[in-house]
């Protein structure tokens, strides 16, 4: 699954304020393929614009989230990984050797979900399903 969010966007439809740097850190979050930590992003940000601090970057993530434009995940690695706030549903796989992240979607694996809840008398009205592992290619 790859798609583009425009973050920038999100924040006008949100009403947030958008400074020179939130818009950096923004087209960053945008042009992101995988999930970075806050690390990261600032590394990304300050490649585009140098005066961009990582307390900056904090800031903004924290912001970004709070407004629904991001989801923060902790993929057990210790660190807080970012995505922009997916259009639509799905759910992780995540390799526990390199630390790569594939999102997936799964029809029947959603249907099962829903059945499950119903059989213990819920409605299923969200969820996060993030599955952990190892390649099955990789030589031990």
């Amino acid at each position: 699954m790859n798609r583009k969010i425009d973050v920038e966007a999100l924040c006008a439809e949100k009403g947030l304020r958008i400074t020179e740097q939130r818009r950096v850190i923004a087209q960053v979050l945008s042009e992101a393929e995988d999930h970075p930590d806050v690390e990261k992003l600032h590394a990304r940000a300050s490649a585009v614009d140098p005066g961009i601090s990582i307390a900056t970057v904090y800031r903004t993530v924290r912001l970004f989230e709070e407004a629904g434009i991001l989801e923060r995940h902790d993929f057990g690695d210790g660190r807080a990984r970012y995505e922009a706030a997916p259009e639509s549903h799905h759910d992780h796989l995540i390799d526990v050797e390199t630390g790569n992240v594939i999102e997936f979607v799964d029809p029947e694996l959603e249907q099962l979900q829903r059945q499950i809840a119903e059989k213990l008398g819920f409605r299923l009205v969200d969820h996060r399903m993030e599955l952990y592992g190892v390649s099955l290619d990789r030589k031990n």
